[in-house]
């Protein structure tokens, strides 16, 4: 199956729960910052429009794309997006070269500054906090330890068992299933977990059913070739400042589309050169046997 996130900013209250959990369940310093950062993966603002007399909160955070731009520029893999509908990011592998931070269409991913050993962050959607078992196995020390002995790692740090247990709680709907620690958090409902092809149909619903409560879009249903975070608003995205002269065509595609023609390129460009440089040679070979010739009738002459 593959998941997805649904942010109806109709539903939102500004409460910071969202944010408040993120912080929590990856043990980040609990600051109100409205811009991401390596140790802020998700952001809550407020925008206000005088004229309309509306105010919208915002939230923002990785919008998961369907074909990520930033996995397909990653030197060493270190981005992957994973058939559960989550771009995880593996820390052992980075080596901060900043690659995704450009790549990406969003401006998400985030360096790490201040630190020593800099890598890129950003949301992985709770991929390794959902997947953390209940029962995951403990060593000696209260270390988790998974099947094949070895300590889990989350966010660069070795999970205790009392650390599963919180991750586990943090991560669990009032269904027993397991989601996002925003998701879980969220009072109002204004943020939904669960299966991409549900969410995205009851998105398109909530607009049929209240047209005049939305603006007819779906944010991230098409965008860069669609998304795992889709958006509701009763306002056009433009003024909340969202990106939205984006093509429907995932830019990885694009790069593709181009390297299917660059062998046809090549050999044009090769027969080209290839008749330049024989008539080139041919001219000189000429040159050369006229010049002989000349000096061959010179030397009769004298």
């Amino acid at each position: 199956m593959s998941h997805a996130i649904l942010v109806d900013l109709t539903e939102c209250v500004g409460c910071g729960a969202c944010r408040d959990a993120c912080q929590q369940v990856h043990k980040f310093p609990e600051i109100e910052n409205t811009k991401l950062d390596a140790q802020n993966f998700t952001t809550l603002r407020l925008c206000e429009d005088a004229e309309e007399g509306t105010e919208t909160y915002v939230r923002q955070m990785c919008q998961h794309c369907q074909d990520p731009a930033c996995a397909s520029v990653c030197l060493v893999g270190a981005i992957e997006k994973t058939a559960d509908g989550a771009v995880t990011w593996d820390e052992g592998k980075c080596i901060g070269c900043r690659y995704c931070m450009l790549a990406c269409p969003f401006d998400i991913p985030k360096y790490e500054w201040e630190s020593g050993n800099p890598k890129v962050r950003k949301c992985t959607m709770c991929h390794q906090e959902r997947h953390l078992a209940e029962n995951a196995k403990v060593d000696n020390e209260g270390f988790v330890i998974d099947r094949n002995g070895d300590r889990i790692e989350i966010d660069g740090r070795e999970i205790t068992a009392d650390d599963r247990d919180s991750i586990v709680s943090m991560t669990t709907n009032d269904d027993d299933d397991r989601a996002t620690a925003c998701s879980v958090a969220c009072p109002t409902a204004a943020t939904l977990f669960g299966d991409r092809d549900e969410l995205l149909a009851e998105a398109h619903a909530r607009i049929k059913d209240n047209p005049d409560d939305y603006v007819p879009q779906v944010y991230g249903s098409k965008e860069v070739g669609g998304t795992s975070v889709f958006y509701l608003s009763n306002v056009s995205f433009e003024s909340l400042g969202f990106y939205t002269k984006l093509d429907h065509e995932a830019l990885p595609q694009r790069t593709w589309n181009v390297l299917e023609k660059i062998p046809d390129i090549v050999v044009t460009a090769g027969v080209a050169l290839g008749a330049v440089y024989w008539i080139t040679s041919r001219r000189d070979e000429v040159r050369r046997y006229e010049d002989e010739v000349k000096k061959q009738k010179a030397n009769k002459h004298s």
